[in-house]
């Protein structure tokens, strides 16, 4: 029995970029695509609760089925794993993202928000972004990786409760050197909201910042993107804190 790839992103499912990845896994496997039928970008681990969703068949192919929902990457997931899949699937795929996931974005990003919520389903996941936000980026270069990744992820079976945070760089001369797996790099985002008025003269807020990051050891995700690899960082749903956790019960147990 061929694999089943459960697909779905956060730029919609218009975007070029889960186009690429459905091309890749229907090489590998059958694929239901349950996608935002607009751009949901930046909404983390975002659901629908205040309202139904609504659902809407684009192809229902033997090998490729499509919805487009109205909904958050995580809804879609939810709903695909649950309503649309005629089975449990093998993997869950979601992106390829435009634009960079790599360190503190994960927190932010509705890409690996889909990814991590089949985590906590016990679906094995990969999260895959492009560092370029252009609509028309050329992915062709990552095609190669975003296929190994993959069937390396079938064939050693990654486990259930975990997803696979996969960043690809765009290096100048158009060569990616290999794969690094590394750990996600500490950075920041500096924000302001600047101040700005319409043309009825009411005031109005923009968000702008900037990316700051001092920890680009050769083992961070950083140091791997910035020196032409794949980081591949290996991510989970529970945010504790090990090494603090005996200092604190000295300070309040």
């Amino acid at each position: 029995m061929r694999p089943l790839f459960l697909i779905t992103n956060d730029d919609g499912y218009g975007a070029k970029g889960i186009q690429t990845l459905i091309r890749v896994a229907r090489e590998l496997g059958d694929i239901v695509v349950v996608a935002p039928e607009r751009n949901a970008s930046a909404l983390s681990h975002s659901l629908t609760s205040s309202r139904p969703l609504r659902v809407h068949t684009i192809s229902e192919i033997e090998d490729c089925k499509v919805y487009l929902c109205d909904g958050t990457p995580v809804d879609c997931v939810k709903l695909g794993a649950e309503n649309f899949c005629p089975r449990r699937p093998d993997l869950v795929l979601s992106g390829i993202n435009h634009g960079s996931n790599s360190s503190i974005n994960v927190l932010y990003s509705a890409t690996m928000g889909a990814a991590l919520e089949a985590a906590v389903s016990g679906l094995p996941a990969i999260g895959f972004s492009l560092l370029d936000f252009s609509p028309d980026a050329d992915f062709e270069p990552s095609v190669p990786f975003v296929r190994d990744i993959i069937k390396k992820s079938l064939e050693k079976e990654l486990p259930g409760k975990y997803a696979l945070n996969v960043n690809i760089p765009v290096p100048t001369d158009g060569k990616i050197k290999g794969v690094r797996v590394c750990r996600q790099s500490q950075a920041r985002w500096v924000e302001s909201y600047e101040r700005r008025v319409d043309p009825h003269g009411r005031p109005y807020y923009w968000l702008t910042g900037n990316f700051e990051c001092d920890d680009i050891a050769e083992d961070t995700d950083q140091w791997a993107l910035q020196n032409g690899y794949v980081s591949i960082v290996p991510t989970t749903t529970d945010f504790t804190a090990m090494n603090l956790i005996e200092k604190i019960k000295k300070d309040y147990e």
